[in-house]
């Protein structure tokens, strides 16, 4: 049967983009860059960006191009029982989407209760008690929040028609579902930057403090702000690039997804701190004191700032369903990109129907999903994705190492630039085979030791086993099994 293949190359690049720009660009860049040298923070993760970020994304879809495969498959034409580590990544983004398709449930929420901006003045509660109905501890499941759970079965139908008919169809919808948020994005920069205060915002954002490039958590945190934004690891842009013809270029297509999507998250900064300064301004008090990171910054602070807002209740209503529709859209196109992969893996390995293997995922991870609908979901949600980001650490390592040391990466690299108008030669080498890996090797043993000087957020050793390393060693052990199905592959050489 022949392969799918997109419409057209730019249907390919805004997927790979809608993929990587995701709820992080909004809600965990601006506080990374604020927190680690403001405006110097940009020189590191410039850095990071060319040394590994784009390296590895040219790695992953030389991957699906060449082989013409999703993840399942590719990496066993490489070298036997290696299909192990394309599951592993799949089971890593199927654990992620499970969760993140729960967040879009509460942006469902928000949207809705944006009429009339519900939450004015109470947002901590708001979230905490109306919304999520959080337990006081981890082990109180308590009930299934059922707003939520609505959010989310509405979240997994999208996601199901998005993606059952076919590549050509995703590539249709991409259009809206990239297109939709930068123009959003480009309104909440518009209107941040005219509020009182917004230049105060801005000067925190931006202001250099080249002292803090002298701290090593900084450079770290840089690479993994670009390994995690760029959707390395989860399979994703091996299987979206096996869509395309064989020969198409990788490079290229590598430093447009790579650059819009680190574009996207810089100027996303804009429309986080001109609103978070407005908030100062309106509390009179300095800016650090309002800023907040992930969940807190997203359902929280700018709750906070839209229920400030002059205009009355119109302009409010209207700025919060626009920043809470961003951040659906958003989370969507990243949730879909991660079932897209999954589904490629089951079409390749075991020949289902894509329409079957798209019912079955969203099936499974509407159920899977529930447990954090309950009142602990919050805690379970946090446990779970700290782990599973490990996951996509280790994941990124056997990639770099399998074809670092395992295949002729010269070799490697002259099919690459043999079909890319832009040449990388032996600074990619250099890169997949030691520096990159180094890196990535450093972040891990960085992130363990913390992990055993200080437990992640105070959870109990048994929740911490659970949603953790049980769940993280469970997942590899079962890629391993799965992966032996297909130890008899053909080896292709790079010249086939």
């Amino acid at each position: 049967m022949a392969r799918e293949r997109w419409d057209k190359k730019s249907a390919f690049i805004m997927a790979a983009i809608g993929s990587a720009i995701g709820l992080g660009n909004v809600w965990r860049f601006p506080y990374m860059a604020y927190s680690n040298g403001g405006g110097a923070f940009f020189i590191p993760y410039l850095i990071a960006l060319i040394t590994t970020g784009i390296p590895l994304l040219t790695l992953e879809y030389f991957l699906g191009i060449h082989f013409q495969k999703g993840p399942s498959e590719a990496f066993g034409f490489i070298k036997k029982r290696t299909n192990f580590i394309g599951w592993f990544s799949l089971a890593i983004a199927g654990m992620i989407t499970f969760y993140y398709t729960v967040i879009m449930g509460w942006s469902w929420i928000y949207i809705l209760k944006s009429f009339g901006v519900e939450w004015a003045g109470k947002e901590k509660t708001f979230l905490f008690n109306s919304v999520l109905n959080i337990s006081s501890d981890v082990s109180i499941l308590g009930g299934i929040q059922w707003p939520i759970l609505l959010g989310n079965l509405l979240t997994w139908i999208a996601i199901f028609l998005i993606i059952f008919r076919g590549i050509k169809i995703v590539g249709k919808i991409v259009n809206w579902t990239v297109g939709l948020p930068w123009l959003m994005l480009l309104f909440l920069i518009i209107r941040g930057i005219t509020l009182q205060g917004a230049a105060n915002g801005l000067n925190y954002y931006l202001h250099p403090n080249f002292s803090k490039l002298l701290e090593p958590q900084v450079w770290l945190g840089a690479y993994g702000q670009i390994f995690f934004s760029l959707s390395l690891g989860f399979g994703i842009m091996i299987a979206y690039s096996s869509y395309l013809p064989k020969r198409s270029d990788i490079n290229s297509n590598a430093w447009i997804v790579a650059f819009s999507n680190c574009a996207t998250s810089f100027f996303a900064g804009f429309a986080v701190f001109s609103t978070l300064g407005f908030l100062a301004y309106s509390n009179s008090v300095p800016v650090d004191e309002v800023v907040g990171k992930g969940i807190t910054l997203a359902f929280i602070t700018f709750p906070t700032a839209i229920a400030k807002l002059p205009g009355g209740v119109f302009s409010q209503s209207l700025f919060g369903i626009m920043f809470f529709l961003m951040l659906l859209t958003l989370g969507i196109d990243s949730a879909f990109s991660l079932v897209e992969a999954i589904v490629t893996g089951l079409k390749d390995t075991f020949q289902i129907k894509r329409k079957n293997a798209a019912l079955g995922v969203c099936i499974v991870g509407f159920i899977v999903g529930t447990i954090y609908t309950t009142n602990a979901g919050l805690y379970w949600l946090d446990i779970v994705d700290h782990w599973m980001n490990w996951g996509l650490i280790i994941v990124g390592l056997l990639e770099m190492i399998l074809i670092g040391y395992f295949t002729n990466i010269d070799e490697v690299i002259r099919t690459i630039d043999g079909q890319s108008n832009i040449k990388l030669g032996k600074y990619w080498v250099y890169m997949i085979k030691y520096f990159s890996p180094i890196i990535l090797i450093v972040v891990l043993l960085s992130n363990l030791i913390s992990e055993f000087n200080e437990p992640y957020e105070g959870y109990p050793l048994w929740a911490r086993m659970i949603g953790g390393w049980i769940l993280l060693i469970g997942l590899f052990v079962i890629s391993l099994f799965i992966g032996r199905k297909r130890k008899e592959q053909k080896i292709i050489k790079l010249e086939e």
